[in-house]
């Protein structure tokens, strides 16, 4: 069975988002699925510089703890990946780690010469996010963002869990429905990833 990585992308480490995709890991785990996860808020990541050294291998050449993140990246099947909703966008956190995989967007289109839309899938996606209001756009921003993140990976997203009316930490122990969901879909994306399941959800 191949790798799943699961980001952590909000600056709280128990906040809300943190807790659903604890609860996804554990569904995945349940099913014999090998996880690996990142908290971003414990990482040394610099925003993308723009000076693109990627462009002679396809790697960025800034040292710092995204290197990690790259290879982890390349060696997956499948990401999980939790950010709030700051300004209809995700968190900064997440952002910065995102921004990074130009590196990647540059080997993919520049050096192999892949050409822009043409997809070549080899895993899946999945997006668990959480906002204070409950604005129906609330999520809108960051599922662009984040389909265009997963596509650079090679990977198609293959579920949202969008909660919206959560704010402050722990709120989300009062919607165990939000939980157990969460746990549900974590064993579904294993499954979905490892057993051939043809199943996509947008």
């Amino acid at each position: 069975m191949g790798k799943i990585v699961a980001i952590y992308g909000s600056p709280r480490r128990n906040g809300n988002t943190a807790v659903l995709l604890r609860q996804a890991v554990a569904g995945a785990r349940a099913v014999n699925a090998d996880v690996v996860e990142v908290v971003l808020r414990d990482m040394r990541i610099s925003p993308c510089l723009e000076i693109y050294g990627c462009k002679e291998k396809g790697r960025c050449s800034i040292q710092d703890d995204f290197q990690g993140l790259h290879d982890l990246f390349l060696e997956s099947s499948g990401v999980m990946l939790a950010s709030p909703i700051f300004f209809y966008a995700v968190s900064a956190h997440t952002k910065i780690m995102m921004d990074r995989c130009q590196a990647l967007w540059v080997k993919k289109h520049w050096i192999d010469a892949v050409p822009m839309g043409q997809l070549r899938p080899r895993g899946k996606g999945l997006f668990i996010s959480v906002g204070a209001t409950k604005g129906r756009k609330l999520f809108d921003g960051a599922l662009l963002t984040v389909k265009y993140f997963l596509e650079t990976l090679d990977l198609v997203l293959w579920r949202s869990l969008l909660y919206r009316g959560l704010d402050f930490e722990g709120e989300v122990h009062r919607h165990p429905q939000y939980l157990e969901e969460s746990y549900e879909t974590g064993k579904e994306f294993a499954r979905a990833l490892f057993n051939g399941t043809k199943e996509q959800v947008g």
